[in-house]
């Protein structure tokens, strides 16, 4: 039976074997063929580089899934892993893309790569980008690169997405949502507030923002950290007199 070593485990080989793919390429390719997986991709799969910050030394890395229904009709998803720093492949293989791993006990041969029924990519656009820089592939050419926060992490985020509409005017009409789980419930809805003010600024490409989505998503410690003994009560997991206690 697979745990949940076995799955990091596979996405580690995955991981080493996708560099390479990765590395070959552009700014930007189609990519047509992934290890582990028989014969050509059944779905449209993009991977680029999008240069924000002064001069554009930080370099943000992305998948892009168009979705197998109606590309130009369907919705468009901006998805952010939380962490800060778990890269966006987590989301693409063990939450909504095109694709998951065939698990089974790990024997050190490649990990092999079947449909997922459930993706959402069936029905949406996803661009699942690896942020902040450091995370996954994307990159900083100088040191100063990697010294983040929030708010920077934020505007690099809005500009990523401005210069990628503009790369891609075909979707700037899709209706947008900007989604992601965990840390990412502190920037996602900076991240839109951010968008907003663009629109009312009148920042083009003109953005069709329609709403965010957070599965999971931390808000603030003290709330988190003190809303586990009540839910845990709630759910009976503890009794009521431990709960007073507590």
């Amino acid at each position: 039976m697979a745990t949940k070593a076995t799955k990091h485990q596979l996405l580690r080989t995955f991981l080493l074997v996708l560099l390479i793919v990765v590395v070959s390429g552009s700014n930007s390719t189609i990519v047509t063929t992934l290890p582990g997986y028989s014969g050509d991709l059944p779905f449209t799969l993009e991977t680029g580089y999008i240069g924000v910050g002064d001069n554009e030394t930080s370099q943000l890395f992305y998948y892009f899934v168009e979705s197998q229904r109606s590309p130009t009709q369907d919705p468009l998803v901006l998805w952010i892993t939380g962490g800060p720093g778990c890269s966006s492949l987590a989301g693409f293989f063990f939450e909504s893309g095109p694709l998951t791993f065939t698990l089974g006990d790990y024997n050190g041969s490649l990990p092999t790569l079947q449909e997922n029924p459930f993706a959402w990519t069936q029905n949406l656009n996803i661009i699942y980008m690896d942020g902040p820089v450091g995370t996954g592939f994307s990159y900083s050419e100088t040191l100063d690169g990697y010294i983040m926060d929030d708010y920077k992490f934020v505007a690099q985020a809005y500009e990523f997405l401005q210069k990628w509409l503009t790369e891609h005017p075909q979707y700037q009409e899709n209706q947008l949502y900007v989604g992601g789980d965990s840390y990412s419930g502190i920037p996602i809805p900076m991240i839109v507030q951010q968008i907003v003010i663009g629109i009312e600024a009148g920042d083009v490409p003109l953005i069709n923002l329609r709403g965010y989505i957070l599965g999971n998503p931390v808000t603030d410690s003290y709330t988190d950290m003190n809303a586990r003994v009540p839910y845990a009560h709630r759910l009976t997991l503890i009794s009521d007199q431990l709960f007073k206690v507590l």
